[in-house]
């Protein structure tokens, strides 16, 4: 009995944890992602120390067939586990030095640095005017906001509500409008049947989304931040952009396409046809990260001592929301996209690139990256509201009105708004440094232009502002033509005088073209 027990202990213990892939897949999932990390660091040190350990038993081999002892080994055999050690420690801090710089150079692949002009963007209400505006639409639902997200296929934001209690899943979805400009406020609500669809992103035990996901689909994960919701008609449904790891010595992540999740049913359905989501499908942690990497743009030493590649901007009106803006293209195509405004590593704060990754991305490669070089560049987000507040002092800022996000709107322009959390009231475009001057115009919510502070010359601002002015003229009554009294009352020496005077000025205006 005590030698069954012995064998079939471990043998019972090696089966179970065999089939751990059947039983835990979201555990040995986690499990496997942590691993391969962990292998990508240690993995170069412990072939060191195995190359050690193999030449020391080789030698010690040798030495017992040739009849020597233990005893005359172990010198070399302390001093090679010694240069072992050492040789493994060395290499482990190298590896973990360079090693870092060979994932950003991996993540790198997509990456293409250009001097051509961002493309037109369209301007959306700041983030946090939509974070803002979700709570006093939510009415009497009881649970916490868990995600609030930007939505550029519909212009709308959309909210995901978690339902109060440790072992239950989401309450109700919020997709609502919040305009730049006019009043219209329309919002959807689509409830969670919390029946049937009980399952959330960090949930508790069966009430695990992720655990759900692992189900169905192995070896992929997600980020909280990335996933959000929508409503197709009363049902709400959450996309969660998917991620896969690749590489070896190197790992990295790629995308590896949406899980749907049902609210009414609580079925979860995969898919890499981005056309049929209705949001964004490329994980924006992952966007971040490839951003990120743009530091190893030069070589390792320039990565090392931070001369290379540029930071997200992190001062004035974008700090704590200054990457990764979701933005809609300006023109009719419907796509969508990542925007982030850089500086250069170190101290300078002047805008100098805008990074742009698509939001809507299909397959399992790595999205491209766009960095555009700025020419000219733009002050940093913070001198940038102060320019506003001292030359707007009459719409900024009082009360409860602030500058809220700066953001890039095409080419070298960006758009900063103003107002409130509940009511945007100005946008001001600035076309970046003419002359050591910043070129900014004043407009309404709407974009109609108000004023220019300074517009550059030959600008479109400048031509929308003159003609403007033509038009005001042109609409102004025209003054009536002075009384000249009694006509019989001139002698005939006046009469002629004033008939010639006539004469020359309708010449004048006949030659001159004038009406």
């Amino acid at each position: 009995m005590g030698r069954a027990l012995r064998i079939g202990i471990p043998v019972a213990v090696v089966a179970l944890l065999a089939c751990a892939p059947l039983y835990a897949p979201y555990y040995t999932t986690v499990l496997v992602w942590e691993l391969r990390k962990l292998f990508a660091w240690l993995a170069l040190p412990l072939l060191a120390a195995a190359l050690v350990a193999l030449v020391w038993a080789v030698q010690w081999l040798v030495r017992r067939r040739r009849g020597k002892g233990a005893a005359g080994s172990g010198g070399a055999a302390g001093a090679l586990g010694c240069l072992g050690a050492v040789a493994g420690l060395a290499l482990a801090v190298a590896w973990l030095i360079y090693g870092a710089y060979l994932e950003d150079r991996a993540y790198m692949q997509a990456t293409q640095v250009v001097t051509e002009p961002v493309p037109e963007l369209a301007p959306r209400a700041p983030y946090l005017v939509g974070k803002a505006q979700a709570a006093p639409h939510l009415g009497d639902v009881t649970g916490e906001i868990a995600d609030i997200t930007y939505l550029p296929d519909s212009d709308r934001f959309a909210t995901l509500v978690e339902r109060s209690g440790w072992l239950s899943g989401y309450e109700v979805g919020l997709v609502q409008d919040v305009p730049l400009g006019g009043t219209s406020r329309s919002q959807q609500r689509c409830a969670f049947d919390v029946d049937v669809a009980d399952a959330r992103i960090s949930g508790w035990y069966g009430h695990n989304l992720g655990r759900k996901i692992s189900e169905q689909k192995r070896w992929v994960r997600f980020e909280a931040g990335d996933a959000y919701v929508t409503c197709s008609g009363d049902t709400p449904v959450v996309v969660v952009p998917l991620k896969r790891q690749t590489g070896i010595l190197t790992v990295t992540e790629r995308p590896a396409g949406v899980a749907l999740y049902n609210g009414r049913t609580g079925k979860i359905t995969f898919t890499e046809d981005t056309d049929t989501v209705p949001g964004p499908s490329y994980p924006l942690s992952l966007a971040a990260r490839q951003r990120e990497a743009v530091a190893a743009v030069g070589g390792f030493t320039d990565w090392w001592f931070e001369r290379s590649g540029w930071d997200a901007s992190e001062d004035g009106a974008n700090e704590g929301n200054d990457s990764e803006f979701t933005l809609r293209y300006g023109d009719s195509s419907g796509r969508s996209v990542y925007v982030t405004p850089l500086t250069p590593q170190g101290e300078a704060s002047s805008v100098v690139a805008v990074s742009t990754v698509p939001a809507r991305h299909r397959g399992t490669r790595l999205a491209p990256l766009t960095v555009h070089r700025l020419d000219p560049t733009w002050s940093s987000p913070k001198a940038i509201v102060a320019l506003i507040k001292a030359e707007y002092r009459d719409v900024c800022c009082y009360n409860d009105d602030q500058v809220f996000e700066v953001v890039p709107t095409g080419g070298t322009t960006w758009t900063a708004t103003i107002g409130s959390e509940q009511d945007i009231r100005y946008r001001v475009v600035g076309r970046g440094q003419v002359g050591g001057r910043e070129a900014t115009c004043l407009a309404a919510a709407d974009g109609t232009l108000i004023r220019c502070a300074y517009a550059a010359p030959g600008s479109p601002e400048e031509q929308e502002l003159k003609r403007r002015e033509e038009q005001k003229q042109k609409d102004k009554p025209r003054a009536a033509p002075p009384d000249l009294g009694d006509l019989t009352a001139y002698t005939p020496e006046q009469l002629a005088e004033l008939n010639r005077r006539i004469g020359e000025e309708i010449n004048r205006r006949l030659k001159g073209g004038q009406n």
